[in-house]
């Protein structure tokens, strides 16, 4: 188990829930209540003091409003699949409006 721990990429995970808890505007006492934890430890995963454990990842991830899957992708061999969901996830509260534009930009990015 030990060795399989090594393994993990834990830097990025932390890097991750950083850029995602920055660009949904959250501090990190916000995530750290959500999460049941303090929010020295919230800065201790994002900057790989502290290994994240799998309860508190599960926390962190709901109170972001992202998946567990979509923070580990890179830890998989293909993350694909993982990035589609969650585009799929964040489209699912538009507006068909709002589709229609995010398709366009989406288009016009190819």
């Amino acid at each position: 188990m030990e060795d399989f721990m090594k393994d993990i990429d834990f830097e990025s995970i932390g890097k991750k829930l950083k850029e995602i808890r920055l660009s949904k505007g959250l501090p990190q006492d916000a995530v750290a209540s959500v999460a049941e934890v303090n929010t020295s430890h919230i800065s201790n995963i994002e900057n790989n003091r502290v290994k994240v454990s799998l309860p508190t990842l599960i926390y962190i991830c709901n109170a972001l409003g992202v998946t567990v899957d979509y923070v580990l992708s890179g830890e998989y061999a293909s993350d694909d699949s993982a990035i589609d969901r969650e585009i799929m996830k964040e489209l699912q509260s538009f507006s068909d409006d709002e589709k229609e534009r995010v398709l366009r930009v989406v288009r016009a990015l190819k």
